[in-house]
């Protein structure tokens, strides 16, 4: 029992992580002169001042919602490892975790969701940019938590504490 919840703890932090790089991390979009572009800024380098010039990024309604959706990700993954910590040392023996494997599929659809939205209106959102680019990796590691946080709340549902 011991190994399964280390395992598990081990799938949790890793979704963390996952999530926390996707989200706070610079390369959403990848421009062909290998400048990056994410979710809170834009940074371009500009070779005239040879500064890095920063912006707010677009006020589309579709970024927006990625980003509500993004953070949504990460606060609700937060609140089911600590709802995981709770119930595991509070619940008595035989007890499943719902709610932390409750918490865990919202986060996979709030993942989900986000990173649907930003494949579907790309276009949409970087309208202000030079045509070409492609997505970079923070956006892979968005659709690489997805499955992990899906799996993961299905292990909670079907996990029972023993002693």
């Amino acid at each position: 029992m011991s190994l399964l919840l280390l395992v598990v703890s081990a799938l949790h932090i890793l979704i963390l992580i996952l999530l926390f790089v996707a989200t706070l991390d610079k390369s959403w979009w990848t421009l062909p002169g290998k400048e990056s572009l994410n979710l809170w800024y834009d940074c371009t380098w500009n070779n005239d001042t040879k500064t890095w010039a920063c912006s707010n990024v677009s006020e589309n309604g579709w970024l927006k919602a990625v980003q509500i959706l993004m953070v949504l990700s990460l606060i609700l993954c937060c609140l089911s490892f600590i709802l995981f910590m709770f119930q595991l040392y509070t619940m008595r023996r035989g007890g499943l975790f719902y709610a932390t494997g409750l918490c865990q599929l919202c986060t996979s659809v709030a993942v989900f969701t986000g990173a649907l939205i930003y494949a579907i209106h790309a276009d949409e959102i970087l309208a202000k940019h030079p045509r070409g680019g492609s997505f970079g990796y923070c956006f892979a590691l968005a659709w690489v938590a997805f499955p992990l946080a899906l799996v993961s709340g299905i292990i909670y549902i079907h996990l029972r504490k023993r002693e």
